[in-house]
C-alpha cells in the first residue's frame, strides 16, 4: 500500500509515458526471445511424429577479386590481399600443368576466412574457361576445370582495298584480330608492305563467339580468298582426325611454307639486298647482304620459320643480333635489336612467328631499323627475291576428304559473294551440297 500510495505524488501523465515504456520492453524481450527460438528450432512432421531440428543458415556468398597486373603470379596477388601464403602453396601443388600461367588482364575471385585462408578461388582465363579450386577438411584443394561452351555463328565480310588492309577491313565491321590473322594465312604468298595494291579485294566467313546471347569474342576464319594483282589465292580451313586444324590451299598444299617473306609485320623497306650500296654511316661502298626494315623502337621481330638459336648477343656493326639455324641448308639473321626475348635464347628451339626480339638501332645504324639476312648454303641470298621452299601437302589418306570439303566450302563463299559488304547479321550456316 505504501508504493502504491506514492504514485499519488507523480504526474498522471508521466504515469502514463513509464507504463507505455514498460509494454514495449516486455514485449520486445517476448518477441526477441520467441524469434529466437524460431530460428534454433524448427520443428518437422515425419510421419506423423514431430521431430526437431537446428536450423541451417544458408551464408551468402561474397566474392572478393582483382584483375592482374603485368608481371604478378599466385604469391604476389595472395601477398597483396592479405592472403594465407600457405595456401598459395596448397594451390599451387593441386594446380595442373598450365592452370597458372597468369595472364595480365584476366579475373581472380576468391572467397577467404575471417583468419584470411581461402576457401574458394577462380581464374578466369577467358570468358568460356575457369579453373577452380575449393579447400578441403584437411586444408587441400581439389581442382575443376570449368569450360563453357560457346555458340560459334559464321559471318561472311568482303572488302576492296583502296588504302590497306586494315584500313579497309576495318569500315566493313572486320575485327583487327580477323584481319591479322587474315594476313597471317597469306602472309607466306604475298608481301603486305610491297605487294598490295590500289582494287585488291578479299572476302572470308569467320566465326563469332556468342555465350547466353552476347557476343564474347570472334572464332577461326573458316575460308578466306585474296586476289591480289590479279593472282588468286584461297586457304580452306580444315581439321584432321585429331581435330587440329590447319589451312590448305584447294589443291591441299599447306598455307604454311617452310619460311615467312617478312620477319616485321607491314612494316617499311628502308633498304633493299644490294651489293653495291654506299653504306650510310660509313660512307663508302660496303655490300648490303639483307634487308631493312624500318620501324619503331620496340616493334616485334619474328623468327621466319622453325629453327635453333646458334648466337643471340653483341656482334660488332650488328649491335644486338641473333642468328638462327634452319636445318642443314638455310640460316637467318636479325640485327640491331633493342633487346631480345628471353626465349630467345642460345640453344633453344624456337618456331615459325615466335617474337625473337624487338627493333632498335644498336651498333652501326642511323635510327631504329631491322637488318635481315637470309643464307643459303652460307651464301646470302635476296629474302624479297628468292623462291622459298615448297609447303607440305595434306596426308594421302586425307586428300579425298579434304578436297570434297574445299569444294563445299568454296561454293559457300561463291554464293556469299556479291551480297551487301559485310552485313552485321551473322548469316545462318547454310551447307551446300
Amino acid at each position: 500500500m505504501a508504493v502504491l500510495g506514492q504514485w499519488q505524488y507523480f504526474p498522471k501523465t508521466h504515469i502514463a509515458a513509464l507504463s507505455l515504456i514498460v509494454l514495449i520492453v516486455i514485449f520486445a524481450v517476448g518477441e526477441h526471445s520467441d524469434s529466437k527460438q524460431k530460428r534454433e528450432i524448427q520443428t518437422l512432421t515425419v510421419n506423423g511424429e514431430s521431430h526437431e531440428e537446428a536450423d541451417i543458415q544458408e551464408e551468402v556468398e561474397y566474392w572478393q577479386q582483382t584483375e592482374l597486373k603485368s608481371g604478378d603470379n599466385l604469391s604476389r596477388v595472395f601477398t597483396r590481399n592479405s592472403l594465407s601464403a600457405a595456401d598459395a602453396l596448397a594451390i599451387a601443388h593441386s594446380a595442373p600443368k598450365g592452370a597458372l600461367n597468369l595472364q595480365p588482364g584476366q579475373m581472380i575471385k576468391w572467397q577467404n576466412t575471417a583468419d584470411n585462408h581461402v576457401t574458394r578461388m577462380r581464374i578466369e582465363t577467358s570468358p568460356l574457361t575457369a579453373h577452380e579450386f575449393n579447400r578441403t577438411i584437411e586444408g587441400k584443394y581439389d581442382y575443376k576445370l570449368d569450360e563453357k561452351v560457346a555458340d560459334r555463328r559464321p559471318r561472311f565480310a568482303q572488302a576492296k582495298i583502296n588504302s590497306s588492309l586494315f584500313l579497309d577491313g576495318a569500315k566493313q565491321g572486320i575485327p583487327q584480330a580477323t584481319l591479322t590473322e587474315l594476313a597471317g594465312l597469306f602472309g607466306w604468298d604475298i608481301d603486305f608492305a610491297l605487294d598490295i595494291r590500289q582494287g585488291d579485294e578479299f572476302s572470308l566467313i569467320y566465326e563469332e563467339l556468342f555465350l547466353e546471347g552476347e557476343r564474347i569474342g570472334y572464332g577461326n576464319i573458316l575460308i578466306a580468298n585474296f586476289i591480289n594483282r590479279g593472282r588468286e589465292l584461297t586457304a580452306v580451313r580444315y581439321e584432321d582426325k585429331k581435330g587440329e586444324g590447319q589451312y590448305y590451299d584447294p589443291s591441299g598444299h599447306s598455307m604454311r611454307k617452310e619460311f615467312l617473306r617478312n620477319p616485321i609485320d607491314l612494316a617499311r623497306i628502308s633498304s633493299r639486298f644490294n651489293l653495291r650500296r654506299k653504306h650510310p654511316v660509313l660512307n663508302k661502298f660496303r655490300a648490303h647482304k639483307g634487308t631493312d626494315y624500318a620501324a619503331r623502337t620496340g616493334t616485334p621481330i619474328k623468327s621466319t620459320g622453325d629453327g635453333k638459336v646458334i648466337f643471340a648477343g653483341r656482334k660488332g656493326g650488328f649491335g644486338n643480333c641473333v642468328i638462327i639455324q634452319h636445318g642443314s641448308r638455310y640460316q637467318t639473321l636479325y640485327a640491331h635489336l633493342s633487346k631480345f626475348n628471353r626465349k630467345a635464347r642460345k640453344g633453344r628451339r624456337v618456331k615459325q612467328g615466335q617474337v625473337i626480339g624487338y627493333v632498335g638501332s644498336t651498333g652501326l645504324a642511323t635510327g631504329p631499323h631491322l637488318h635481315f639476312e637470309f643464307r643459303v648454303d652460307g651464301v646470302h641470298r635476296d629474302s624479297l627475291r628468292i623462291k622459298l621452299p615448297k609447303s607440305r601437302s595434306i596426308s594421302k589418306d586425307q586428300k579425298a576428304a579434304y578436297k570434297a570439303e574445299a569444294k563445299r566450302m568454296i561454293e559457300w563463299l561463291k554464293s556469299q559473294q556479291g551480297t551487301q559488304l559485310a552485313s552485321d547479321e551473322s548469316l545462318e550456316m547454310s551447307n551446300p551440297t
